[in-house]
């Protein structure tokens, strides 16, 4: 009989031990491990967003708190990219909330505050470890840069050919009478000109006397003996062309003693005060016996000359010449691949 009892005993001692150690094992296996605890505020109308990794096999534990008992309009439990694993309305509290985590992945955690008051948000995120050797598990987010690049089909234009031209296009001697003209005649005329299309620049020479018009030609024979090359290469390129396109000019001053004061108007309706004796507005003017120079504006439309003698009894002779440069272009379009490169974040695990 004692050795009965003492056989049970053995028995019994060894079916509890068996029974503690199994029981230990469990409770070891399901100890919560803290991934964060923390309190924060969710702005009025905002929302706070926080990532944790977990382990596949791992539960994840959810707890929240609205510290002020207030509710809080969204909240959700995201496993990304989309899938959402919780999603709660106008909540308070939250308690122990268990989510089981069937592959390794990120979580987002997702905090919405659509009222015009702040909330404060207590919350505290732990995984129980499916197995002993995930317990080391790297909770942390981590966070890299990716280049997507694509490309993207766009219409081009392009330049097929360019042509330069330059014109005379203007060329007078208009005389000019005195101040005290026994024939009545005023003593200013205005001429215009037309500028043509696509005018890039544009040259003027404005000279009175003979010596105005032979220093005219004078220039053009020293241009053509020192510009041959420049002249072959495009058509009706000659001194004026050359200061146009070029703002270099072959003339020199002319000596002599009849002036002429010039003046370039804004428009015709200067033109007209300028003829009443009237105010009237210009953009370039000089008081010259002669003048080359180089013109930038305008590029278009009609230009109008004003010019006046300030001689009291003699009349003037003018030499006045005008030369545009011309550019003519043709496009064409087509279709390029244009490369489109748009820089992302992207949420990894270590």
């Amino acid at each position: 009989m004692k050795c009965s009892l003492t056989i049970d005993n053995i028995l019994m001692k060894y079916i509890t031990l068996t029974i503690f150690l199994f029981s230990s094992t469990i409770v070891s296996a399901q100890v919560p491990i803290d991934i964060s605890e923390n309190t924060f505020k969710v702005g009025a109308f905002s929302e706070e967003i926080f990532y944790h990794g977990f382990c596949e096999g791992d539960q994840l534990v959810f707890n929240f708190e609205e510290r002020k008992n207030k509710e809080l309009k969204e909240l959700e439990i995201i496993e990304m990219p989309e899938t959402s694993r919780f999603m709660d309305y106008k909540t308070k509290a939250i308690s122990n909330k268990i989510i089981n985590v069937p592959k390794t992945g990120i979580y987002k955690f997702r905090f919405a505050n659509s009222s015009m008051g702040g909330r404060v948000c207590k919350v505290k995120i732990q995984r129980i470890p499916g197995k002993d050797e995930t317990k080391t598990f790297d909770a942390s987010v981590y966070w890299r840069e990716i280049q997507d690049t694509s490309y993207i089909p766009v219409q081009e234009n392009f330049l097929v050919s360019s042509d330069t031209t330059i014109e005379e296009i203007y060329s007078a001697m208009p005389q000019v009478s005195s101040r005290n003209a026994f024939n009545g005649n005023k003593p200013y005329q205005i001429v215009d000109f037309i500028l043509p299309a696509n005018t890039i620049s544009w040259s003027f020479y404005l000279a009175s006397g003979y010596n105005g018009k032979h220093e005219y030609e004078k220039a053009k024979m020293e241009f053509a003996e020192t510009a041959a090359s420049a002249v072959s290469s495009i058509p009706s390129y000659g001194v004026l062309g050359a200061l146009a396109l070029t703002g270099f000019s072959y003339f020199s001053s002319v000596q002599g003693e009849d002036n002429v004061k010039y003046w370039f108007l804004s428009d015709g309706n200067s033109a007209a005060l300028f003829q009443a004796g009237q105010q009237y507005s210009h953009y370039k003017s000089g008081d010259v016996i002669s003048e080359a120079s180089q013109m930038k504006y305008p590029l278009k439309g009609k230009v109008y000359l004003a010019l006046y003698n300030d001689n009291s009894f003699e009349p003037i002779k003018l030499t006045i010449k005008v030369a545009a440069v011309t550019v003519n272009q043709v496009w064409d379009s087509r279709v390029v691949q244009r490369m489109d490169i748009k820089i992302r974040k992207e949420a990894y695990l270590k």
